[in-house]
């Protein structure tokens, strides 16, 4: 596989999984008309990326365990 479409699929995984990482990271919505500065930003990024990591575990188990 070359590296683009390693990025596709590594692309199109985030985008399946990103309902379940958004609902584990557990992130209010910003209030209309409030925006969040650049260091919430940036902590809800890093809250993210966690968030990605947890996702992507849990499905591995759950494919490699199954469900108990």
């Amino acid at each position: 596989m070359t590296e683009p479409e390693k990025q596709q699929q590594r692309a199109r995984e985030f985008q399946a999984l990103l309902p379940l990482i958004l609902e584990l990271a557990g992130l209010p919505r910003a209030e209309p008309g409030r925006y969040f500065s650049p260091e919430q930003l940036e902590a809800r990024a890093v809250t993210i990326r966690h968030a990605y990591k947890v996702a992507r575990q849990l499905v591995h188990e759950i494919v490699v365990q199954g469900v108990s």
